[in-house]
């Protein structure tokens, strides 16, 4: 990128944007494509009934925080990968990669435990039995597809660290395509498989997550990655990588785990309130999943390009990467907002018929449009931090946002622990104020962070 001082700033805004918006736009793709997965599943199981749509809601609040979590550790990828390629230095990638995938072994087998024994859990919190029984057998089966996911994403951080972000679109946008007859056989029973319903949604999701390995390891083994050589030799795990990676990775993961879990939890809470809730709720999260693609693709291409420059000693171009990420995502949300406002209705339509669940939906979308603009800024910011190396600082950030603020909140406003109960809706408001505040915590950490290169240089080294 051209900073130089005959460089305009207009002209250097302009060069980073288009930088950026060509690694974000696969990764938005692809975003997409996975959360269209989610979404074909809800509206899918919710036409067979508020039961089915609950289970498998219930099922996912389950799984993602988990995949979240060994997901975010793997993320260290990414980052230690661009750096590794803006210094030139090619030659220590592969070994990142070798040691990543014995992590990911040992983390699928950490939620492979816990999704197989979740029912004792459903019934501490006193969750509705009718969507218990569909969630717990959804979880079983899923879990068949967990050790292919976990390498794929191993895979998939390597090809986004290299400035290759396409395969992840592909891969995403054909695995969407082939999860939606697999739907139709298995929740309905169709070429002779036995009709399933809401559960039928794990089957397809297990041979998807097969299919994604299958494909990124045809990609990574290509030409494009002999320079790296990860699949060349065998390594034995390495306790010093493992380690150097996990103080980078866990921070990641708790992070994404502390945001996930949050509303995953927020969700079993509603479960005491009935299916009904329940899938109101999901409906307007999962307009909020789809609004919210834009700035964690962003994110992700933000923590390449800073990443690469500051492997290649470029501060000033890593810092002005961070300003047009923000700048774009500040603007994305806007329009956002108003698309949220005004299709509200129409979106919840496709996901329900049931007059009350519908009325509900489109009431908690409007909460929606508000928070949005701050969970946008807070993942595009995250983004240019873990670019950095900088994970430590925004764990803490989010954990007291999410859990120290936005559970306490969400249980007075919610159960009227204090006051009149507001019901899902105080759930609602203490998802905005929670993430309000962790937006702002982690935009001063990366204005401070600027304003210190020797503490760069030091989560650098």
């Amino acid at each position: 990128m051209d900073i130089s001082p005959k460089s305009t700033p207009v002209r250097q805004f302009r060069t980073e944007t288009g930088s950026l918006l060509h690694l974000a736009w696969p990764l938005l793709a692809a975003q997409l494509a996975q959360m269209g997965m989610g979404v074909v599943d809800t509206v899918m199981a919710g036409r067979v009934g508020a039961d089915d749509l609950a289970g498998v809601s219930l099922g996912g609040s389950v799984m993602w925080p988990m995949m979240m979590l060994i997901t975010g550790v793997l993320q260290a990828v990414t980052p230690s990968v661009s750096q590794l390629r803006g210094a030139n230095k090619y030659n220590e990638i592969g070994e990142v990669i070798r040691q990543a995938l014995y992590m990911a072994a040992v983390g699928a087998v950490l939620i492979v435990l816990i999704l197989v024994n979740i029912a004792p859990f459903y019934t501490l919190l006193e969750v509705d039995p009718d969507a218990v029984k569909i969630s717990v057998a959804y979880l079983k089966i899923t879990a068949i597809g967990m050790p292919a996911v976990m390498g794929y994403f191993v895979l998939r951080f390597l090809c986004e660290g290299m400035g290759y972000t396409r395969p992840a679109m592909l891969i995403a946008v054909s695995a969407l395509l082939l999860k939606i007859p697999l739907n139709l056989v298995f929740i309905h029973g169709y070429l002779g498989a036995p009709a399933m319903g809401g559960v039928g949604c794990g089957v397809a999701t297990a041979i998807v997550m097969w299919f994604e390995f299958f494909v990124i390891c045809l990609i990574a083994c290509g030409q494009r990655f002999d320079i790296v050589g990860w699949q060349k030799t065998w390594s034995a795990p390495q306790l010093s990588r493992i380690m150097a990676l996990l103080k980078i990775g866990a921070p990641i993961g708790a992070t994404m785990f502390f945001e996930m879990g949050m509303f995953s939890f927020i969700t079993i809470l509603l479960g005491r309130f009935g299916s009904e809730i329940i899938a109101a709720h999901t409906i307007a999260m999962n307009l909020g999943g789809l609004t919210f693609m834009f700035p964690l693709a962003l994110g992700m291409a933000t923590t390449i390009r800073v990443g690469f420059h500051v492997g290649s000693g470029d501060l000033a171009a890593a810092q002005l990467t961070s300003k047009v990420a923000i700048s774009l995502t500040i603007a994305a949300a806007a329009l956002l907002a108003v698309f949220v406002v005004s299709f509200r209705a129409h979106v919840a339509g496709l996901y329900s018929s049931e007059a009350q669940v519908l009325a509900l939906a489109t009431s908690l979308m409007a909460f929606v449009a508000v928070y949005q603009l701050f969970d946008n800024v807070q993942a595009t910011v995250l983004g240019a931090l873990r670019g950095y190396k900088d994970t430590q600082v925004p764990m803490m950030i989010t954990l007291v946002g999410y859990w120290l603020v936005g559970i306490p909140v969400g249980c007075v406003l919610g159960f009227g622990w204090i006051g009149e109960p507001m019901g899902v809706y105080g759930f609602w408001v203490a998802l905005v104020v929670s993430l309000a505040v962790v937006a702002i915590g982690v935009c001063a950490r990366l204005v401070w962070l600027g304003q210190n290169p020797n503490r760069i240089d030091r989560l650098s080294a």
